[in-house]
């Protein structure tokens, strides 16, 4: 059976774009076999086949924990916001510009960082690179391949 679970807080899923460090706000959806819901833990654990969408980006994996947090707000108000999303096996992120695959991904939303681990290729055109560990700081496009040898082909536009 699949669960689809339509985001109803704008961004809850904000996903990578490694082109592009914006984190603007889109409606997610979310397919997977099951969802489970840990109010205590603020967690969301999607598991089986899971697929995360929005217009321009897709996530695909195993399994997917997403864990919110509060936020305090420059009025004082506090916001309850994604945090982290940990999406583990057969990880696919898929954006307009690249395709990256690895074994395991982290993306912190409020550091917006992403990082994947495990067998890691990145694919933009007809480049490609490929590691161990990717590291991106989407804030300003710093981009690290490390965790052994690193190989890549650069094929310019």
């Amino acid at each position: 059976m699949t669960v689809k679970y339509a985001a109803l807080l704008a961004g809850v899923l904000t996903l990578p774009l490694l082109s592009t460090p914006s984190r603007a706000a889109g409606n997610v959806e979310v397919e997977a076999d099951q969802m489970e819901i840990i109010d205590a833990e603020r967690k969301t654990i999607f598991t089986g086949n899971v697929v995360s969408t929005r217009p321009s980006e897709t996530i695909k994996s195993d399994e997917m924990v997403v864990t919110s947090a509060d936020v305090k707000q420059s009025d004082g108000t506090v916001k309850t916001v994604t945090d982290r999303v940990d999406a583990k096996g057969h990880v696919i992120i898929q954006t307009k510009n690249q395709l990256i695959t690895g074994g395991a991904a982290i993306f912190r939303v409020q550091a917006n960082t992403l990082e994947v681990i495990g067998n890691v290729r990145v694919t933009q055109g007809q480049s490609n690179l490929k590691g161990e560990r990717l590291t991106v700081d989407l804030n300003t496009n710093h981009l690290q391949m490390s965790g052994g040898r690193v190989k890549g082909s650069f094929v310019p536009k």
